[in-house]
C-alpha cells in the first residue's frame, strides 16, 4: 500500500477556527494546531495534503500552515452538509488512491519514538487494508465520538476487526451493539480522528451524498458500509488524542503538550506556583 496523500477536514461550522489556534509544541516552539497536525502527517511520508475548509478560509489557513503551505491543496465545502460530504469533496484530489485522513480539531501526542500517524500507516501497510485508529474511552465521552464494535484479531491485543460503526451512540446503544470482549467495563473503542482509508469509502460516500439531497451526510454510516464490503481494521496506537473542540479542550491539549515536552520541568514549576497562589474559595 502506497500512501502519499492525506486529507484534513476542517470545515465544521463550529470547528473551522480551531486549527488556527496557537500552541507551544513539544519542543517549546509556538505553532498553530494546523502546523502540528501537518507535521504528524509529513512524518509518515505523506507528500500532498488536501484541507477541506469553509469558503473564504483559504488565506487564514495558508498563513497558519507556515512553511507547509506549498504542500496544501484547499478544497471548499460551500455549505455545512456533514462530515462525510466534506471528506467526499476531496475525492478528485485523492484520485482513486488509498489515503490518510485526519480531523482538524484533534492533536496527537505519541508515547513512542514514532508519531501517531507513522504508527497507523505502518499497520495499514503491513495489513494491506483500511485501518482506523481507536482509543478506549469512557462511556460518558460517547457523545463526542464515533465508536466501533467488532472483535480482536486473534493473538493481538491492539488490533480489531471492525464490524460496526455508530456516530455518537448513547450508552444503551453502545452496550447493545458495540461491546468488545476484553475491554474494561464502561469503556468503548472510540475513533481517534485518524484513519487510513481506501478509495471505496469515497465511492460509498458519493452514493450517500447523491441520495441525501440537502440532508447532512455523516461519515460513520460510510465506515460501517466499508466494513461490510472489505477487510477493515481498528488499531490502538501508542499515544493519546486530544479533542480541542470540547470544553477545556484547548487547555487540556496545551497542558498535555507542555507536560510531555522539552520544557516539562519549567511548566511543572509554574503550575505549582499557580496552585500555591490560588485564592481560597469563599465559604
Amino acid at each position: 500500500m502506497k500512501l502519499t496523500k492525506a486529507v484534513i477536514t476542517a470545515a465544521g461550522p463550529k470547528q473551522n477556527r480551531l486549527p488556527l489556534q496557537r500552541f507551544v509544541d513539544l519542543d517549546g516552539v509556538e505553532k498553530t494546531a494546523l502546523q502540528i497536525i501537518i507535521e504528524d502527517v509529513v512524518a509518515a511520508g505523506v507528500k500532498e495534503i488536501a484541507v477541506v475548509i469553509q469558503p473564504r478560509d483559504e488565506e487564514a489557513y495558508a498563513e497558519a500552515a507556515g512553511e507547509y503551505a506549498q504542500m496544501l491543496t484547499f478544497v471548499e465545502q460551500p455549505r455545512p452538509r456533514g462530515y462525510g460530504e466534506a471528506l467526499y469533496r476531496a475525492a478528485h484530489f485523492v484520485g482513486g488512491e488509498p489515503f490518510v485522513h485526519l480531523v482538524g480539531d484533534h492533536l496527537y501526542i505519541s508515547s513512542d519514538s514514532r508519531r501517531c500517524t507513522q504508527q497507523l500507516v505502518e499497520v495499514a501497510k503491513i495489513e494491506d487494508c483500511p485501518v482506523s485508529a481507536v482509543q478506549p474511552t469512557r462511556e460518558n465521552m460517547l457523545p463526542y465520538y464515533g465508536t466501533v464494535g467488532g472483535r480482536r484479531v486473534e493473538g493481538r491485543n491492539d488490533l480489531y476487526v471492525i464490524e460496526n460503526v455508530l456516530e455518537k451512540p448513547t450508552p444503551t446503544e453502545a452496550e447493545q451493539r458495540l461491546l468488545i470482549p476484553g475491554l474494561r467495563a464502561g469503556q468503548y473503542l472510540c475513533l481517534f480522528g485518524m484513519h487510513v482509508l481506501s478509495p471505496l469509502v469515497l465511492e460509498i460516500l458519493g452514493s450517500m451524498v447523491a441520495q441525501s439531497g440537502d440532508v447532512a451526510t455523516p461519515l460513520s454510516p460510510a465506515l460501517r458500509e466499508l466494513a461490510s464490503r472489505e477487510r477493515y481494521l481498528a488499531t490502538e496506537l501508542n499515544g493519546t488524542r486530544y479533542n480541542i473542540g470540547v470544553k477545556y479542550g484547548l487547555l487540556t491539549a496545551q497542558l498535555a503538550l507542555a507536560l510531555n515536552g522539552s520544557e516539562r520541568e519549567e511548566v511543572l514549576a509554574r503550575l505549582v506556583e499557580l496552585l500555591a497562589t490560588r485564592r481560597p474559595s469563599s465559604l
